[in-house]
């Protein structure tokens, strides 16, 4: 039996323009987030190699969007990591952190300009202070997708990220990559860490703007 209702075109009704007001835990995540204390550990051909990172991530709340009678609020991010020793990028990632008020999923949508994207799905409380999701390898739903090279050489086989709300207003990520690198017998646990501090409260949705401004 379907988990999914019988009209998937009607859409709802009862939307609220203020984006910023409905992301229910993924509210604590709007705005500007620096930090330069993160931690990287990555595949080398000589083994294991951990750096430190510098981060800097921009979460603005988009407009309601709509799948028929499914609604999501959400955040478009961007990610650009360098390190302390060089200016250029380390690691750039875009995507949405998407909140389905009426399940507590919680979507995150990952990509990165090595030829890569994935899915990854959760479910949560509105006022939820930890976050936990996680994408597989040749799911349809909540999956992963790479370049042929990434597949042969790097294969991502899970991903799985968690965050945790502390009480300062600050937030922490732990997201562990399961890679299958090509010729090494174990796969190989790519972990990244970091705790970002809120530099700038996000913008309002630009729906939510216009109607502002109307009233005003």
């Amino acid at each position: 039996m379907s988990i999914f209702p019988a009209d998937i075109f009607t859409e709802p009704t009862d939307v609220d323009p203020d984006t910023l007001a409905n992301l229910g835990p993924l509210r604590r995540l709007a705005g500007t987030w620096q930090a330069d204390k993160g931690i990287d550990l990555n595949p080398k051909a000589d083994g294991p190699e951990r750096r430190i990172f510098r981060e800097h991530i921009v979460m603005e709340p988009i407009d309601p969007q709509a799948n028929g009678p499914q609604l999501f609020y959400g955040l478009r991010y961007h990610i650009h990591i360098n390190t302390p020793e060089e200016d250029i990028t380390f690691h750039d990632q875009v995507g949405y952190w998407l909140w389905e008020p009426a399940t507590g999923l919680v979507i995150q949508t990952v990509a990165i300009p090595r030829g890569q994207v994935l899915i990854a799905s959760g479910q949560a409380a509105p006022d939820a202070a930890t976050l936990e999701l996680s994408a597989t390898r040749g799911q349809t739903e909540y999956g992963i997708c790479s370049t042929a090279f990434l597949e042969y050489a790097f294969r991502t086989d899970a991903y799985r990220i968690a965050i945790n709300f502390e009480p300062d207003g600050s937030w922490s990520y732990v997201t562990d990559t399961t890679l299958t690198v090509h010729g090494r017998a174990d796969p190989f646990s790519h972990r990244d860490q970091n705790t970002l501090r809120k530099i700038a409260e996000a913008e309002p949705n630009p729906l939510a703007r216009l109607l502002k401004a109307k009233q005003g």
